[in-house]
């Protein structure tokens, strides 16, 4: 594996990448051109410059998370060859720019869901959170405030003001959208894409809902392993595969984080590896990466990923806010860099062991 760690560049980031270069282990960042609406090219020059400035600072691209899904695609709309023939384009100029791997999701109107982000937990940091009752409360309309509030003036991803300001509209465009339609979407938008992705060996690597299960009455497919193999039986090539997030996954408890890994070898393209501990079924909060700090056996999680022989780029996911650290939520430097670190620690003991 390649140890890795987001970075949403220059101008967005609160974490500058002299800071994540002295990170043991990480070797590469997983980044975005964020400015980037859904539906937009990118252009080779702006690929190269993002490129340039990571290379200068001793790392290396080694993924993109993510190069958002225009709705007219998953919602099949008339103009959705448009979006797709835009998306095909961004991905060749990212094959021509010796970038492989790109993560994205196929969610509808949210890219995820979390009721507070900044809940206080018992040692004094703050995470976030997920309660049900609290989501059932709030109008789909009023979201995006509701989610912001606590942002430390980060522009969230998924959460961009120019989509939420249309969320009304979005939430009509999704109206006639059940799990069939949205998997017969995606498997159009897969066919569609994967002739260029073989071309330059781009590996996507859809992420899964988070939460795994509808939220405001929308569809959610990429929730468990039934649902990710018929996703790649529908587009049976390997550059159609998997971004593993134990967090997203695991937010329902019926799925077996070890054994997804283990049925999916070398579909697994990239992973997110994140604790989370829960409350109640509906109600969890999230947690340090250290297995004790929450309901996840970390190192069954890791040493499944070692089993299957996985070779792609890892990342500490969703950290907490800790040591008066002020940043995005879920992504300050201090707690994903301790999770490196154990993550780091899990690895080189099972490869040991291993030997």
């Amino acid at each position: 594996m390649e140890m890795t760690f987001r970075w949403f560049g220059t101008g967005f980031d609160t974490v500058p990448l002299w800071k994540i270069r002295q990170i043991p282990g990480v070797t590469g960042v997983i980044t975005t051109l964020y400015d980037k609406e859904p539906g937009e090219i990118w252009e080779p020059e702006r690929i190269r410059a993002l490129r340039s400035e990571v290379e200068a600072s001793g790392l290396h691209i080694s993924g993109i998370e993510s190069v958002n899904i225009h709705d007219a695609i998953k919602v099949g709309s008339p103009d959705r060859d448009l979006y797709i023939d835009r998306y095909i384009q961004t991905l060749e100029n990212l094959g021509k720019e010796d970038i492989h791997l790109v993560c994205y999701n196929f969610m509808p109107v949210f890219d995820w869901t979390r009721s507070e982000l900044a809940r206080v937990r018992p040692d004094g940091s703050t995470v976030l959170a997920y309660n049900q009752d609290a989501i059932d409360a709030i109008k789909p309309e009023n979201m995006f405030d509701n989610m912001t509030k606590d942002a430390n003036g980060a522009r969230l991803a998924g959460w961009e003001p120019e989509r939420m300001a249309r969320i009304k509209e979005l939430f009509g465009m999704y109206r006639d959208v059940d799990e069939e339609k949205l998997f017969e979407n995606l498997k159009y938008f897969l066919e569609r894409i994967m002739p260029v992705c073989n071309k330059y060996d781009i590996r996507m690597a859809v992420h899964p809902d988070d939460p795994a299960w509808p939220v405001f009455g929308l569809p959610r497919i990429i929730t468990n392993i039934d649902n990710l193999k018929r996703m790649m039986r529908m587009v049976d090539d390997p550059h159609n595969g998997v971004t593993f997030c134990s967090g997203s996954y695991g937010t329902n408890p019926e799925n077996d984080l070890p054994g997804m890994i283990r049925s999916l070898p070398g579909r697994i393209h990239f992973a997110h590896v994140r604790n989370l501990k829960f409350n109640s079924e509906r109600d969890f909060e999230e947690a340090a990466h250290l297995s004790s700090d929450g309901s996840f056996d970390m190192y069954e999680i890791v040493k499944a990923l070692y089993d299957i022989g996985f070779d792609g780029p890892i990342r500490p996911d969703h950290g907490r806010m800790i040591w008066e650290e002020s940043a995005m939520p879920g992504y300050g430097l201090y707690d994903r860099a301790l999770g490196t670190a154990y993550i780091n620690g899990l690895w080189e003991a099972i490869s040991k062991s291993g030997r």
